[in-house]
């Protein structure tokens, strides 16, 4: 473990080689699993206030399951997360040629919307939890993201070095750079 002001960062993070393979796995990070992602109250709210702008790039089934239950739900552990289809895949996905993508990252990078999706999403598979004095940052290893693994070890890119915009979205330019320099570290 590595720590870096109030974070408490995996190894894994740093060892770990990953590039979102989408034409291998499809996406199956959006339909796969026993709950929607994982959002903040802010996020919720956040998304509750562009749903209007959010729902013209959102599959039918997912504007009934918001319209219903909501666009934030809690889980079987407790945890708000997005709302699922069918138990199944979470209310935002859209499918592009058969691969699982997100509506709100649609509405994102049409310029309809300022936010570009939740946070937990933007870092898969780095999973934070956050304690009353620090932040725990993991990587959570799951069998449909082989495809990422095997592609980054191909690349040689490293797990935080493929996230680097996920991570300065949440910590900030310089808490990256101290990360940088604890990676340059652990490799001499």
């Amino acid at each position: 473990m590595i720590q870096i002001d109030d974070t408490i960062i995996s190894l894994d993070v740093f060892e770990k080689h990953f590039v979102c393979d989408l034409n291998a796995c499809k996406g199956a990070c959006c339909v796969e699993g026993d709950s929607g992602a994982p959002i903040t109250d802010a996020e919720n709210k956040q998304i509750e206030s562009l749903i209007n702008d959010i729902k013209p790039y959102m599959r039918s089934q997912g504007v009934d399951q918001i319209n219903k239950n909501g666009v934030g739900v809690i889980d079987i552990d407790g945890d708000l997360t997005t709302s699922l289809i069918d138990n199944k895949e979470c209310s935002f996905v859209v499918y592009d040629n058969g691969i699982a993508k997100c509506s709100i990252e649609h509405a994102y990078l049409d310029g309809k919307i300022n936010f570009k999706k939740p946070l937990s999403c933007n870092l898969f598979p780095i999973r934070i939890k956050e304690y009353d004095d620090f932040d725990a940052i993991n990587y959570e290893k799951i069998e449909i993201c082989e495809p990422a693994c095997n592609c980054g070890s191909k690349l040689k890119i490293p797990l935080y070095v493929f996230l680097k915009e996920p991570l300065i979205r949440k910590y900030g330019n310089e808490w990256y750079e101290k990360l940088i320099e604890a990676a340059n570290l652990l490799d001499n």
